[in-house]
């Protein structure tokens, strides 16, 4: 199985961080980190799940292929979910959404990098399983 708290530990280390969660194509959470601050991170990642699913929708239906990130900013924090490609393993579970909770002054443009290359690793591995 994965070591998901190895596998995002860089992630954890970025300026900004309050939170992540790793999911299946389900919505299950297989990973859950979260900082005392007071953020329900497993609530808070199923409520995004549920919105990538929605936008995924509208995408297909304008013709687009599926929706792989939703990122969401405010005046006090930046929220992330990123899709990994486990289709290209013809399943889906391989396919991994990661999300994560930042302060507005956190390195986003780093984690977002650090959030794209950890889920193509993550599913990588799922897809042996």
């Amino acid at each position: 199985m994965i070591n998901f708290k190895k596998s995002m530990k860089k992630l954890r280390s970025v300026d900004g961080y309050l939170g992540s969660a790793v999911m299946n194509f389900t919505g299950e959470i297989l990973y859950r980190d979260q900082k005392k601050t007071g953020i329900d991170v497993e609530y808070s990642a199923g409520l995004f799940n549920n919105a990538l699913r929605k936008i995924s929708k509208l995408s297909l239906d304008v013709g687009l292929s599926d929706a792989s990130l939703v990122e969401t900013r405010t005046f006090d924090g930046h929220i992330f979910l990123i899709t990994s490609t486990g289709d290209q393993y013809g399943d889906n579970f391989s396919t991994l959404n990661v999300f994560a909770i930042f302060r507005d002054d956190g390195n986003v443009g780093l984690a977002k990098m650090i959030i794209d290359k950890t889920s193509q690793r993550m599913s990588k591995k799922m897809a042996k399983l």
